[in-house]
């Protein structure tokens, strides 16, 4: 399984980070792997919305649904993210920590069995991937990653 965290501190008040990364359609300002965000349920950020994240890998497109299974504004959303081969579980808190606002998220990518035995390799595979996601977050947000 691959884990990945990203902590961003920003100026941003805790309300407009949290409507930001709430509304999955703007993964793809953030997240140079999206190339494509639509929302296909519901309208806006809220408990009963989906949407189709389209990632490009090495040439590769693949759409995961996403749909939200918490939703706690202005401080936590988690989304879990479905392609055929892959699970995606997305967890995003936003708080004031005294120093700014501290976005933090968390990704955990699962595979199913029997390719769940290359997990360590998927999480090699898209470090890089993450990284490059943590560095686009910290722009979008106006804010610096922290540890």
């Amino acid at each position: 399984m691959a884990h990945y965290i990203a902590r961003v501190r920003t100026d941003m008040p805790v309300e407009q980070a949290f409507a930001f990364m709430s509304d999955l359609r703007n993964f793809e300002d953030w997240d140079p792997g999206i190339v494509r965000s639509v929302q296909v349920r519901g309208e806006g950020p809220a408990s009963d919305a989906a949407y189709d994240l389209t990632v490009e890998n090495v040439g590769r497109k693949t759409t995961l649904r996403y749909e939200v299974t918490d939703f706690e504004p202005p401080n936590r959303i988690r989304v879990v993210g479905k392609a055929s081969l892959l699970t995606s579980i997305d967890v995003i808190d936003v708080s004031n920590d005294g120093k700014g606002t501290l976005v933090v998220y968390d990704a955990t990518l699962v595979l199913p069995f029997p390719l769940s035995l290359a997990d360590k390799l998927l999480a090699r595979w898209v470090q890089g991937i993450f990284d490059q996601a943590a560095h686009g977050l910290e722009r979008a947000l106006g804010g610096t990653l922290v540890s």
